[in-house]
């Protein structure tokens, strides 16, 4: 199994930034790509950025197109998500997710095994 602990949420006003921290443990060797979704009050859960964990490839929402950028550490066990210029229709409990197969649906969350807890952002 892989755990998957969310932090670094908060509320920040309107251009602001945040950096969103996931902490993997557990069988993470096995996973082939973490991301990011972010689920809003009312509306169904979206992917927001992707990462291929060994080639690094990045895929992202046209939606945080150049404000967002996802990223790793070396030992590719913490997940970042470095958000500029938010906007308060980026308000929405963001969490992070594994899968163990690489699959070209990204931003499906059928796609992915494992799940955080969510943490809130709310931008305003």
């Amino acid at each position: 199994d892989v755990q998957l602990v969310e932090s670094g949420g908060g509320s920040v006003q309107a251009g602001g930034s945040l950096r969103l921290s996931c902490a993997a443990s557990g069988y993470t060797a096995n996973t082939c790509s973490m991301g990011w979704f972010r689920q809003a009050p009312g509306k169904e859960r979206e992917g927001v950025a992707a990462i291929r964990r060994y080639s690094g490839t990045t895929f992202y929402a046209d939606s945080v197109k150049g404000r967002f950028t996802i990223s790793q550490d070396n030992a590719k066990t913490t997940l970042y998500l470095q958000m500029n210029s938010l906007k308060p229709e980026d308000t929405a409990v963001y969490y992070c997710a594994a899968v163990i197969q690489c699959r070209p649906d990204w931003n499906e969350t059928r796609t992915y095994n494992y799940w955080g807890q969510g943490t809130q952002v709310t931008v305003s």
